[in-house]
């Protein structure tokens, strides 16, 4: 048997804890300052962002060595580097973006008008308009304008920089209005969205893992001077191995607020960061500017099970069991929570956002703890059922 001592050590190599966060180490990280020369492509670096000239780089991209170079940089400077770039002009067909533009803000006052949409993860309910799967319904609505829109040779090659192919494209759009405040500063998806409780359960390499499934990024559809309020960002801080953990913690948020550099982005601008990147969209201070962007959230494709199960068909089939298990007695609280872990869904994610906001919370409830709360209610499986159905029907798009 190892000793406690070496116990110990293991599992403070292999957990984090929030009670070991320190400012002092994450300042420490963002203290390095980006050196031009080592990114050959940049056109330009400010407040410590990365900034590319797409119009010089769309003789690049044509090139195949060049263009896994560029490709190589992107993803060596959002990991290692700053862990953001600016991609100047990487829309240039400004037409087509303002058609685009126009069919949000009909989306929007559509979903307005009926009571739908609203909810922010980090953001007060009603600060912002969110269109959430704005990817969906913008094919829906207008396929051409779609086909143009992300027929960007920019956003394909920086989401495979990051991801490889096969990459999964999403999208939710963010209009701050005028006095709209900042978001909290945060990390995003998947870690990004778990109580500090939740994260710690998570080892070390996962939380290592978890940027490294996801490419945050936006497009900006009009001019946003930093007085409208664009994304809030501290370079290098997706390098802080804690930093699921810190970013609630007073003192963190403190020293975003101190630290935290803004930069004006034009329309057709795109901004790209490791998910792992402390950020937020900034406080709208202009008297009429609706800022806004369509928020790009890339997921690899091997974020997914090999098999595809129906868990809804398996839990109605359990529960009876795990109901009758735990009324006499054969089935151990453990034994149920084991065997639940393996039959439920227990992450909320996919889902949609407008049926299924993170209103109250920063996830909807998962189907585990649907069954766990029946469990506790000893509800009917006929009752349960029923649940499971409708929130089967929430997740719809």
């Amino acid at each position: 048997m190892p000793t406690s001592s070496k116990a110990a050590e293991r599992v403070a190599r292999v957990y984090l804890r929030t009670e070991d966060c320190r400012v002092d180490d994450l300042a420490a990280i963002c203290a390095e300052q980006v050196v031009l020369a080592d990114y050959p492509f940049a056109a330009d670096v400010q407040k410590n962002v990365l900034i590319y000239d797409c119009d010089a780089l769309r003789g690049v991209i044509g090139d195949g060595a060049e263009r896994r170079a560029l490709m190589a940089e992107w993803a060596d400077a959002l990991l290692n580097g700053p862990g953001v770039v600016v991609l100047k002009r990487a829309e240039t067909d400004l037409a087509m973006l303002d058609a685009a533009t126009a069919l949000f803000f009909r989306l929007i006052e559509e979903q307005n008008s009926v009571g739908t949409g609203g909810g922010d993860h980090f953001a007060k309910p009603g600060a912002n308009d969110r269109l959430w799967n704005s990817l969906e319904k913008h094919c829906l609505a207008d396929p051409a304008n779609f086909a143009r829109y992300y027929g960007n040779e920019f956003l394909s090659l920086i989401s495979e920089a990051w991801l490889g192919p096969h990459y999964q494209m999403t999208a939710q759009l963010n209009v701050v209005n005028p006095g709209g405040a900042a978001q909290s500063p945060h990390r995003d998806y998947h870690l990004g969205f778990q109580s500090a409780a939740d994260i710690e359960r998570y080892p070390r390499h996962v939380q290592l893992m978890s940027p490294v499934l996801t490419l945050q990024g936006a497009i900006a559809h009009v001019d946003a001077t930093v007085e409208t309020g664009p994304t809030q960002l501290l370079p290098f801080s997706q390098r802080y191995e804690a930093g699921y953990l810190a970013m609630g913690r007073a003192d963190v948020r403190d020293y975003f607020t101190a630290h935290h550099v803004q930069l004006p982005l034009e329309k057709g601008d795109m901004l790209f960061f490791s998910p792992a990147l402390l950020h937020a969209a900034g406080t709208n201070k202009s008297a009429d500017v609706r800022r806004m962007v369509n928020l790009f959230q890339v997921s690899s494709a091997y974020g997914r099970a090999m098999e595809t199960v129906d868990r809804a068909r398996m839990v109605k089939a359990l529960y009876p069991v795990l109901r009758a298990g735990r009324k006499d007695g054969s089935l151990t609280d453990a034994q149920i929570a084991c065997a639940l872990a393996s039959a439920a869904e227990g992450y909320s994610f996919p889902t949609n956002l407008d049926r299924d906001p993170p209103l109250g919370g920063m996830a909807p409830k998962t189907q585990a703890q649907l069954v766990k709360e029946a469990l506790a209610g000893d509800w009917e499986p006929a009752a349960l059922a029923q649940a499971l159905d409708g929130q089967a029907e929430k997740k719809l798009s």
